[in-house]
């Protein structure tokens, strides 16, 4: 019989996509209320794998990561969503989101991306919000799944989360030994 173990907590991050920079710059402190301080932004890239936003948002989209400061618990993690969704309601213009935000978490075995839209390998959480599993870590590295989205397979963005996955690392081994 296996005993139940409480999981590590996971370091937060959220994709921010957007047309205007204004608008990503505009909405950091909502998520920093809602989610906690920032303690890194990735380099702005374009996001061109899909038109799917581009007739709500137009043309042009642009994505940057943001990752946060601190860790959290894994229980409750469908109010991620639940919070980023409250923060494009802000920046609503004529009915329509000027920034999409699409939360998720980094742990040592994989990242998850937290989603309102259900599909065979997503898991439902709460509050009609859904774990996405992403990338897993394999090998010394992320690597993508046979549903990953396109965008999250690049090499520039593997590297960045591999990178993040170190820093959270080091993160969750000072929040151990402070424990002990």
């Amino acid at each position: 019989m296996g005993v139940p173990r409480h999981p590590r907590p996971v370091k937060p991050f959220a994709s921010v996509i957007f047309k205007d920079r204004r608008c990503f710059d505009a909405c950091i402190p909502s998520l920093e209320k809602a989610i906690g301080p920032v303690e890194e932004v990735s380099a702005e890239m374009p996001f061109d794998h899909t038109s799917y936003y581009e007739e709500e948002m137009g043309s042009g989209l642009r994505r940057a990561f943001v990752l946060f400061k601190g860790l959290v618990e894994r229980e409750g993690m469908h109010r991620l969503k639940v919070l980023t969704n409250g923060v494009e309601g802000l920046f609503l213009v004529s009915g329509k989101r000027v920034v999409n935000i699409d939360p998720g978490y980094i742990a040592l075995e994989h990242v998850v991306l937290l989603t309102t839209k259900g599909y065979t390998h997503r898991i439902y959480l709460s509050q009609g919000i859904f774990a996405d599993l992403t990338l897993v870590f394999e090998r010394g590295s992320f690597r993508a799944l046979p549903w990953t989205y396109p965008d999250y397979r690049g090499e520039h963005v593997i590297t960045l989360f591999n990178g993040w996955r170190e820093r959270y690392k080091l993160e969750l081994r000072g929040a151990e030994c402070s424990r002990a």
